[in-house]
């Protein structure tokens, strides 16, 4: 759960001001840079199964389309708040700038508890939703994905629901879709795949190899879990994880497959066998190589980064270091792979399958994995570089660049009318 002491939209807006003040952005344009294009909240009316009528609260935030449509997934969660979904969609827009990509930012979600939802219940949400807020989405307007408690069976709720609006089937509106429908493959795999691919070319500058390297993910869902894999795939040691009941630890290493099909059968990461149970709060604090959280944001702050005992962090997670525990890890010398270029796989896949989509293409799985590590390594490349040309944090050289390449846009563009 997140520190109700923290707003993630003063989070991201605490870290934009100290790059427009480096890049010496107009005060106007400025303001534009901080400020939502467009937001939309919506009641969700939905049934029960017992014929009772729910009412849930969601939001679709496009936080910049200079760049072209707005990206961004949706979630469903019980802490879903307007500020939380700007906040996403801002980092959305970053996200997409650095990756190189032909995207603005957006980001959508609910208010509810998915766990107390049957599949039916489910369905008829997100049907609702999606009728609530098609008027602004679309292929080359905005397109949403999957996000926290959403997958590709929503999207392809999502998507069926906008063809009646339409009139006719468009693959491209939505991404994350499956695969039979017009998802891509490999795109599951892909935000925990960027990661690995970017930190692996990224931790030799910082004196770290990932082969034998101790890693603590904190976040077993989808990205956490491929990541533990992919990582104990090239040699990596995973000595904690955890999910929302807690967590384990092993110093031997854990077993992740064993750990995969525990999690698998329903099971709590905190019950698993093979290791000692832990709270959440030590697996951020597990003595490793390589920290990745990969839950949810504001996990590490100005209270628990004095006592991170990690070499090097790579966010899975959206948000989930605070500024002021930025500072404290950039004081320590404990580099950060920042969330907007450490996650940015998924969004880049996202991109693929949209391109797959509005070409009528199908790609192989290895052709989609070459294309990621051709667009992640060298996005990272460029951060580092602008890291140690500016002497700065690889977060502060990523914001630099993605939000130059936003600014830009914008001036080229100009203001309408």
């Amino acid at each position: 759960m997140p520190d109700a002491r923290y707003n993630p939209w003063q989070h991201a807006q605490a870290q934009l001001e100290p790059v427009i003040e480096r890049l010496g952005i107009e005060p106007g344009l400025a303001r534009v840079l901080r400020t939502p294009r467009r937001e939309l909240t919506v009641a969700v009316p939905f049934k029960r199964d017992d014929g009772s009528i729910e009412l849930a609260i969601g939001h679709r935030v496009q936080h910049s389309t200079a760049l072209g449509p707005a990206k961004g997934g949706i979630r469903y969660h019980p802490d879903v708040s307007l500020d939380e979904v700007r906040a996403l969609a801002m980092w959305m827009s970053w996200k997409c700038a650095v990756a190189g990509l032909p995207y603005g930012g957006g980001k959508g979600g609910i208010t509810i508890d998915p766990k107390q939802l049957s599949a039916a219940e489910k369905e008829r949400l997100t049907r609702r939703y999606t009728a609530e807020i098609a008027p602004i989405i679309g292929p080359r307007e905005d397109v949403p994905a999957p996000d926290v408690n959403t997958d590709a069976q929503v999207m392809a709720w999502f998507a069926d629901t906008y063809a009646f609006k339409v009139g006719r089937y468009e693959p491209a509106v939505v991404t994350g879709k499956p695969v039979d429908l017009g998802g891509s493959l490999g795109r599951n795999e892909a935000t925990a795949r960027g990661l690995v691919e970017v930190t692996r070319a990224l931790a030799p500058k910082f004196g770290l190899e990932l082969e034998g390297a101790r890693v603590a993910i904190q976040g077993f869902g989808n990205a956490g879990m491929i990541a533990a894999q992919l990582l104990g795939g090239i040699g990596a040691k995973i000595v904690a994880t955890s999910d929302s009941s807690g967590g384990t630890f092993n110093a031997r290493g854990l077993d992740v497959a064993a750990l995969v099909r525990h999690k698998g059968k329903g099971h709590a990461v905190s019950a698993f066998s093979g290791g000692e149970k832990i709270g959440n709060a030590q697996v951020l604090e597990t003595e490793c190589e390589l920290l990745v959280p990969a839950a949810l944001e504001n996990q590490i702050t100005a209270a628990n980064a004095p006592r991170l005992r990690c070499r090097m962090v790579s966010e899975a997670a959206n948000g989930p270091t605070t500024p002021e525990a930025d500072a404290i890890l950039d004081e320590r010398g404990i580099p950060v792979v920042p969330d907007i270029l450490a996650n940015a796989g998924g969004v880049t896949v996202s991109y693929f399958e949209w391109v797959q989509g509005l070409e009528g293409e199908s790609w192989s799985e290895e052709d989609v994995n070459r294309r990621l590590r051709e667009k992640i390594v060298p996005a990272g490349e460029r951060v580092a570089a602008r890291a140690q040309a500016d002497k700065t944090s690889l977060r502060t050289a990523a914001w630099c660049l993605a939000v130059d390449r936003v600014a830009k846009a914008i001036r080229t563009r100009g203001i309408f009318p």
